[in-house]
């Protein structure tokens, strides 16, 4: 499996972590307006899924959904399988932003997406969450990538103020819409 690859499957295991603190609270309401903690966890399955099924790359059959946190790991560990595969982390394709591999679109764009919504999670569940500055900074520098798509319908609401003295965490949270005083 690539470097990047692999990137991707660290930031999966992390929000594995994430779910598996979850339970029970599936029907939690999150900092995504109007989805509950099963919603989220839907959500990210069914976009890597569809990205990949774009690809002619599986992962099939889809998870059982009856537990998130089941359905999630699951999941990953088929999509750890599509990206470990001969050759597969390195096929290239003309993605939104100019040529890239399934690997980097797995981990900078699916992978950044894991931690947003790890943080999302998290919160809803009422446990603390943060990034490290050097992660929060290499998400940064991945919104910085997107331009003014970062805030398409769908992707992030327009960020929030935020105090100067926010953590990186807070501010990173803050960048792509979401209020980091948010609770349940």
């Amino acid at each position: 499996m690539t470097d990047t690859a692999h990137h991707f499957v660290q930031r999966a295991d992390a929000f594995a972590t994430i779910i598996d603190r979850a339970r029970p609270a599936w029907d939690a309401p999150t900092p995504c307006a109007g989805w509950t903690v099963r919603d989220v966890v839907d959500h990210v399955i069914d976009t890597e899924r569809e990205f990949l099924e774009r690809h002619d790359l599986g992962p099939d059959p889809s998870p059982d959904r009856d537990d998130p946190a089941a359905a999630w790991r699951g999941h990953a560990a088929a999509v750890a399988e599509v990206l470990g595969r001969d050759g597969v982390a390195e096929l290239e394709y003309d993605g939104y932003f100019g040529r890239t591999t399934i690997a980097a679109t797995m981990a900078d764009f699916y992978g950044w997406d894991l931690v947003v919504h790890g943080s999302d999670i998290a919160r809803a569940t009422g446990r603390e969450w943060s990034v490290s500055d050097e992660e929060a900074a290499r998400l940064h520098a991945t919104a910085d990538g997107w331009g003014d798509a970062l805030y398409s319908e769908g992707v992030c609401a327009e960020a929030v103020e935020v105090a100067d003295d926010a953590s990186a965490s807070d501010r990173l949270l803050a960048r792509l819409g979401r209020d980091p005083a948010w609770r349940p």
